[in-house]
């Protein structure tokens, strides 16, 4: 990716992660060119004094029972941007996929107690508009025959609001550890998120980070100058309930 020519994302959310909640996830690899399979929320453990970040299981009658939402494929894409010179003229590399996977479980009515699962994004998925640099990215960069999935682990939310209504937009910032190829960095996303109707909901979620520190390295190629040494990684993003 040249923009992922300097990374990928991926990540989120991203879709909304909506809380700092530790969750249990069962995660499919998937081979190349498959389609990628969403994690799946796993359902509470049993709390115990050793397992304080385990998220309790609201009580039916409490009105807060979460609706778990898929990210749909496709509807939704992970892409990077990534600004050069090419032949003197500047550029923006962009790369997209719609291999991007996970869940998000809330409750409009009480945000506080959603959860949000790893965001998966096949690495050799990333198209470009040109061949050449697709390959680039996928076998130079990205590593993918050895590195197939980036993921974006969530670990904390910042800024959501207690209760949301259906059209609300909401802004607010995810914090997780990103993983490209073997090496993981934390990274803020910052989402817009809206609930469309009460079964869907869409938003975007981008973040920037530095492909040295993943360990990228951008080949050098003819006509190619002033490659950015930032990348935008974005995801943008429609979650239909299960």
């Amino acid at each position: 990716m040249q923009k992922l020519s300097k990374t990928i994302l991926l990540l989120g959310f991203l879709t909304l992660v909506l809380t700092a909640c530790s969750l249990g996830i069962t995660q499919e690899v998937e081979q190349p060119g498959s389609e990628l399979a969403a994690p799946t929320i796993a359902a509470p453990a049993e709390e115990s004094a050793a397992e304080e970040s385990a998220v309790e299981e609201p009580a039916a009658d409490t009105g807060s029972a979460k609706t778990v939402f898929t990210i749909d494929q496709s509807a939704s894409q992970a892409r990077f941007e990534l600004d050069e010179e090419l032949r003197g003229q500047p550029k923006t590399v962009v790369g997209t996929t719609d291999q991007v996977a996970g869940q998000i479980a809330f409750n409009l009515s009480d945000l506080s107690t959603a959860q949000v699962g790893q965001i998966l994004i096949n690495a050799g998925m990333f198209t470009t508009d040109s061949s050449l640099r697709n390959r680039a990215i996928r076998d130079r960069i990205l590593n993918a025959g050895d590195f197939e999935l980036i993921t974006f682990t969530p670990t904390a939310v910042n800024g959501l609001p207690a209760e949301a209504v259906v059209g609300d937009e909401i802004t607010f910032t995810i914090d997780g550890d990103l993983t490209i190829r073997d090496i993981t960095n934390p990274v803020t996303f910052e989402v817009t998120a809206t609930a469309v109707t009460a079964d869907q909901i869409s938003g975007t979620a981008g973040t920037i980070i530095n492909p040295a520190d993943y360990n990228l390295n951008i080949p050098s190629v003819p006509n190619v100058a002033n490659v950015e040494e930032q990348v935008e990684l974005i995801l943008d993003f429609v979650a239909n309930a299960s």
